[in-house]
């Protein structure tokens, strides 16, 4: 039987897979394409991605393939200087195509020993008590302990378990892609100023290389957004949106992209679980999708993992719903409300020329940044200080920085004091006596507990609280030791 069978093979599933290898976790992904795909539907990684590749030894792979823009971003299409001093050593987004991030996912996850099964689609599955059973378009039966669904939008893995995706569906859609443009640049930036008075949703621009980003309504909805549009149909559009269609031409890659928002109300419905678009789906306001993705797998990953190897305390792994349901619901609405303040009425401009004055504000600023990148997320632990349920920034210590300590995916207890012990858990948690450097941020605590995902679960002097929190997070000890 197979630990871990993954519907998808997009950026979610290949973090996802590369998680479980961390831990030893037998993994079987299935992605219907026989090759990746070449469309660009994410042009970036927000801080909070930026992180977790840090967290793994992944970042350098990525930045040799990416371009960084510090304090790049915007909310619904307001730019602004990002504040000063975020609370990330890495501020700034890394733009980088969608398809090479998938390569350099799927690189990582088949190099930890995941099995990659390219043209394998689900058909069916059942489950029972003892693990799920899945039927693939080819006749074949599988058995695993688990599935994950993340096989996107219109997953499959969602329908048949009947779980509900509320919400609304696309009401418009627009085109994208990188192309040549043969129109003077004054030209071009003359009459984007003009159709962008009303239209907030259209852009023609230099993307680098001699290329042009084109962004423009589509004249309706289509059934598939997975075709991607022709270059006629770009050029039809904006002739019809500006006048003009700025002599577009041999475009590098189109793609399409609409407004459809919806939630799975249930994340996990017995041995199958969702992650990804097949979670939750937004337009791409702020680019949040594939990072939101990204971050999924990252939370699910260690718990499904430790399930699996039999030391998750009870309850677990319902965490995962408990944690990210209410992240991507916020997503869900910070680009509703995006969409909103790019609609041409009077209404939503006024509230844009508003938003627009208070994003001056630092603290407005920082807080709408914290969302875009997800660096301000708190999980709920219903304990400790305001720290516990944060993720740490990359903090430079002693003996170096702490997310070089974090590349094996496991629990880390940070002792500043030399006092603390993680005995019983060595198994599943490093215990690292180090203290942050003179000079830098402080760590406002003695020692921190910090899960595989980067959020901290405990902070504080005292061994029978660390003990209490290992309990929580890790289980009962392999061996024997006290725990008071």
């Amino acid at each position: 039987m197979i630990d871990v069978l993954i519907a998808g093979g997009g950026p979610t599933g290949m973090m996802l897979a590369a998680e479980l290898r961390l831990q030893g976790v037998d993994v079987v992904v299935l992605e219907k394409d026989t090759e990746p795909t070449t469309q660009v539907r994410s042009l970036g990684l927000h801080a909070r991605s930026i992180e977790i590749l840090a967290q793994r030894g992944l970042l350098d792979r990525f930045l040799a393939h990416g371009r960084q823009y510090p304090g790049a971003g915007h909310f619904a299409g307001i730019d602004r200087p990002w504040p000063d001093h975020l609370d990330t050593a890495h501020g700034y987004v890394l733009g980088i195509e969608q398809p090479v991030t998938d390569r350099l996912l799927a690189e990582h996850a088949a190099g930890l020993g995941a099995d990659i099964r390219r043209g394998r689609e689900v058909a069916g599955l059942q489950q029972d008590p003892g693990g799920v059973t899945v039927d693939l378009a080819d006749g074949t039966l599988l058995r695993a302990r688990y599935l994950v669904g993340c096989d996107g939008g219109h997953s499959l893995v969602r329908k048949l378990l009947g779980v509900p995706f509320p919400g609304e569906p696309a009401g418009n859609e627009w085109l994208r892609g990188e192309m040549e443009v043969t129109a003077p640049p004054e030209e071009v930036k003359a009459v984007v100023e003009k159709v962008r008075r009303t239209q907030k949703g259209f852009g023609v621009g230099p993307a680098g290389n001699g290329l042009h980003g084109v962004v423009v309504p589509a004249a309706g909805v289509t059934e598939d957004r997975a075709v991607p549009p022709t270059l006629e149909e770009v050029k039809r559009q904006l002739r019809a949106i500006a006048g003009t269609d700025f002599g577009v031409h041999s475009p590098r890659w189109l793609s399409r992209f609409g407004d459809a928002t919806r939630q799975a109300e249930h994340y996990r419905v017995g041995r199958v679980i969702l992650a990804g678009d097949a979670a939750h789906v937004h337009p791409p306001l702020g680019g949040q999708g594939l990072n939101l993705g990204i971050q999924d797998a990252f939370n699910l990953g260690w718990k499904l993992a430790a399930e699996i190897q039999g030391w998750a305390p009870a309850g677990l792994l319902d965490t995962y719903h408990a944690e990210r349901h209410p992240v991507a619901a916020d997503v869900l609405n910070n680009t509703r409300a995006q969409s909103e303040l790019m609609s041409p009425g009077p209404g939503p401009q006024a509230v844009r020329r508003l938003l627009t004055e208070l994003m001056d504000f630092d603290v407005v600023s920082r807080f709408l940044v914290g969302k875009i990148t997800a660096i301000g997320i708190r999980y709920d632990f219903g304990v400790g200080p305001d720290m516990v349920g944060r993720r740490l920034r990359d903090l430079p210590l002693a003996r170096g920085r702490l997310y070089g300590l974090m590349h094996r995916g496991r629990g880390l207890l940070l002792d500043q004091t030399g006092r603390l012990s993680v005995r019983g858990w060595e198994d599943r948690v490093d215990g690292v006596v180090d203290r942050v450097l003179d000079g830098s941020d402080d760590l406002d605590a003695p020692a921190v507990l910090i899960r595989p995902d980067g959020h901290v679960a405990w902070a504080g002097a005292d061994q029978p609280g660390l003990d209490a929190q290992l309990l929580r997070w890790f289980g009962t000890p392999s061996a024997d030791a006290p725990t008071t």
